[in-house]
């Protein structure tokens, strides 16, 4: 599954030609719900050592347009997790004091310590992304970023994070249905924004500028993964095989007991 929806460093992600409802070989929503819970299980005791071992730390990047279903994905992946050893941080628009700052600053500010899990549910590719739509930046200084960006996830990775990047590639049909759900559902409607028709409108022009950013920033280091979105079990079932393959590569291991515990008892 991993390598299917891998962008390998260098190369296009095509995200247009890529089939958003792709089931990525799950056989059908039971079967992935069971392998959910699975990674689920995996995840909680792996999270458990990487938080007793405290040596490193994981950041899960979401990113995605309007719809694309990114806070499920936190819900459904990081059910019975422990939060202590979870942060998520969601980006708005910058406030005075960010704004003082190189656009990097506040994002430096809230990545996991060691030990941590970190989500960023939207993330330091919105300044690029959303600063090219919306045109909040002089051309020349959105193009920079990217290698701006690529350094930085190295020295992250050189200081003992790992670094996984989800793209949940929505198609425009299924947003339009999420977003009428979100209109006549008043549990959910307070997400919506009449602003989000704008960005809709545009809706090829921004899977266009995702193209450029994640082929210029997919690196050996950090590289992306573009996770059809269609399917809320395919996507869940994805970012936790993601994020459980990450831990299981650095392996935290417990901290040593101590000494003098065998036959112990507790009166």
């Amino acid at each position: 599954m991993i390598e299917r929806i891998l962008v390998e460093p260098g190369k296009a992600p095509h995200l247009a030609g890529r089939d958003t409802a792709d089931e990525l070989g799950l056989k059908g929503k039971e079967a992935a719900a069971e392998r959910l819970e699975l990674l689920r299980l995996k995840l909680e005791k792996l999270q458990q050592r990487l938080f007793a071992e405290a040596k490193h730390s994981v950041l899960l990047v979401l990113q995605g347009l309007d719809a694309s279903g990114k806070d499920g994905i936190i819900r459904k992946v990081f059910e019975g997790v422990n939060p202590q050893g979870c942060r998520v941080v969601s980006f708005r628009a910058p406030t005075s004091t960010e704004l003082a700052h190189d656009y990097l600053w506040r994002v430096h500010a809230v990545l996991p310590a060691r030990g941590e899990i970190g989500i960023f549910n939207r993330s330091h590719y919105e300044d690029v992304v959303a600063v090219r739509m919306l045109e909040l930046a002089p051309e020349q200084v959105w193009k920079r970023r990217p290698a701006h960006i690529v350094a930085w996830e190295r020295m992250l990775v050189d200081e003992g994070t790992t670094i996984v990047k989800a793209f949940l590639n929505v198609s425009k049909d299924e947003q339009r249905k999420r977003l009428q759900e979100r209109v006549d559902d008043p549990e959910k409607r307070w997400k919506f924004r009449k602003d989000d028709l704008k960005v809709r409108e545009r809706f090829d022009d921004y899977v266009a500028a995702y193209e450029d950013v994640i082929e210029q920033t997919s690196s050996r280091h950090a590289p992306w993964h573009v996770v059809p979105a269609d399917r809320n079990w395919v996507k869940a079932t994805a970012v936790a095989t993601l994020l459980v393959a990450a831990l299981e590569r650095i392996d935290p291991q417990l901290p040593a007991a101590e000494e003098g515990l065998d036959g112990l008892q507790i009166v």
